[in-house]
């Protein structure tokens, strides 16, 4: 890392909340005298790092690890208990969605009021404004209250006018997740370009390619703790080892990732065999409107029918459901798919292909369906869904379906090194040319 003054410096970073048994506790402790009962909740402790201009870096962590509290410490919207941050240049944050917007304010105002506060006066705010609308690409929307805009359409209008402001440091929250495909390649390019230009970039994502593609260098962040910072594969590695740990072995392993301790059999080995985590569940799925059949029970299991959602890389599982007819039809098949966060579809099967649709099946008739598969798919997260269709003429037609319904998680193998979304078993050796002339 180059010697010259960083971008951004935070030394000894801590925050904490205080909850109190009652109002005049608060009082008490506003007043400097002791409260009769308050409890501390730390959510970040001792955080230390720096960012040299010019380089990004990405910060990992599960969910509740402290992410988000610290790149709005970092962004001067929320003040450390302890501790210090010091930035050179301007910061433009990209946090919540619509953070700092007002809903009933044009996208247009939005945007002159959003450049403002990040430090444009007025000459700058007009000569940027064409661009931001051109990115945005909202159309006569841009002059609509944004309260009629979508989640999609309030992102591309906060990640125009955070790129476009020519900040120093940009700070990037899981904001990406939201847009659609052809936008998110088109925000890439636009970090990319930023990188290229000496920007410098704080990066949050739980997709890890986004991390190890992007990023220079990465942080581990745990219940408001550092416990790792190197080379963006190696400390994903690390996140993932913690991710897919069980809750009996997680403080262990916390030791060992923040001490820098070799893989420990007891603590660093993946699980044998698959588990159900039974707070893992889909926050976003989308149920269709029957249309003569319903889905149920959408689950992954074991062969044997144990559900299951984290997964073992090579182990035999199946998508189940369960599907009840309220009207008779012709022609009917059932089939499943299996999606990225981003939505890529990766896999799925369906009795029509597999020449098993059912030539007729009566209304108040109930079908358990099952989808075998092979598990080939490298650690991540990954989202179900599920449909029933019938043959209408010559035409065919959904009667229901169920996207992102169901989700799971495959574990990552230690023994195993592999790049992408599949593991095509590749087995990579090199040998000497005994054609080539020795030394």
């Amino acid at each position: 890392m180059s010697s010259e003054a960083p971008a951004l410096l935070v030394e000894g970073v801590g925050k904490v909340y205080r909850r109190y048994a009652s109002p005049w506790d608060r009082v008490r402790q506003a007043l400097r005298r002791e409260a009769s009962h308050v409890d501390e909740h730390w959510a970040l402790r001792g955080i230390d790092f720096r960012v040299a201009r010019g380089e990004t870096v990405g910060l990992v962590g599960r969910n509740g690890s402290g992410k988000s509290t610290l790149l709005q410490i970092i962004a001067g919207t929320m003040t450390p208990t302890v501790g210090r941050v010091q930035a050179v240049g301007r910061i433009s944050a990209l946090l919540e969605l619509g953070a700092g917007f007002h809903p009933d304010f044009t996208g247009r105002e939005n945007a002159r009021l959003n450049a403002a506060i990040l430090g444009l006066d007025d000459r700058q705010i007009a000569e940027a404004m064409p661009s931001i609308a051109a990115f945005a690409d909202l159309g006569d929307h841009l002059d609509q209250p944004l309260r009629t805009y979508s989640s999609g359409m309030g992102v591309r209008l906060a990640f125009a006018v955070a790129v476009h402001v020519e900040p120093d440091i940009l700070i990037v929250d899981e904001a990406l997740a939201v847009g659609d495909e052809a936008f998110q390649r088109k925000c890439f390019a636009r970090l990319e370009r930023f990188r290229a230009g000496g920007g410098t970039i704080l990066f949050v994502s739980h997709a890890a390619s986004h991390v190890t593609t992007l990023c220079d260098r990465a942080i581990l962040i745990d219940d408001g703790e550092k416990l790792a910072e190197g080379p963006p594969r190696a400390v994903v590695a690390q996140y993932h080892r913690l991710l897919f740990s069980q809750p009996e072995r997680r403080a262990q392993l916390r030791t060992a990732i923040r001490e820098g301790l070799p893989e420990i059999e007891p603590v660093a080995a993946p699980v044998d065999d698959a588990f159900h985590d039974a707070d893992m569940r889909p926050a976003a799925a989308v149920v269709y409107e029957p249309a003569g059949a319903t889905i149920s029970e959408l689950r992954v299991t074991t062969p044997d029918g144990a559900p299951v959602n984290v997964l073992r890389r090579g182990g035999a599982y199946e998508i189940r459901c369960r599907v009840t007819f309220a009207e008779t039809a012709s022609g009917v098949s059932f089939g499943t798919l299996i999606r990225t966060v981003a939505g890529t579809e990766l896999a799925g099967g369906s009795t029509a292909a597999a020449g098993r649709a059912l030539a007729e099946v009566h209304a108040g008739e109930a079908w358990q369906v099952r989808h075998a598969f092979r598990c080939r798919l490298l650690p991540g997260t990954y989202f179900v869904n599920a449909g029933v269709s019938a043959e209408t003429g010559s035409e065919r037609r959904f009667l229901h379906r169920l996207v992102d319904a169901a989700m799971f998680k495959v574990m990552p193998d230690p023994d195993r090194w592999r790049a992408g979304l599949v593991d095509l078993d590749f087995e990579s050796e090199a040998n000497p040319d005994p054609a080539a002339d020795g030394p």
